[in-house]
């Protein structure tokens, strides 16, 4: 999130509008709902998480224990169990 003075971009009556509800402090404008997008997907996370659980459903298919996968991935038993049972696919 990147600083803006509103002196610089608003219109001066805007702005006195909005300094009869809130003066010198910094004000959180949120984009419009059909602008944002969603969790991880700007930097990939959601993606690569969705890999690594989908390849850990795999491996437990082909015989690998909870317990191998929680020490293979550095997760705990309960996150493995969670992936493991999920009905969510790749």
């Amino acid at each position: 999130m990147k600083y803006a003075n509103a002196a610089e971009i608003l219109p001066e009556r805007l702005i006195s509008e909005i300094q009869q509800y809130i003066q010198g402090e910094t004000l959180y404008i949120p984009k419009p709902k059909e602008n944002r997008q969603k969790w991880g997907t700007l930097s990939g996370i959601k993606k690569a998480l969705a890999e690594r659980n989908g390849s850990i459903k795999e491996a437990y298919r082909n015989g690998q224990t909870i317990h191998q996968l929680a020490e293979e991935y550095y997760l705990s038993i309960e996150t493995i169990k969670k992936i493991v049972y999920s009905k969510k696919t790749r």
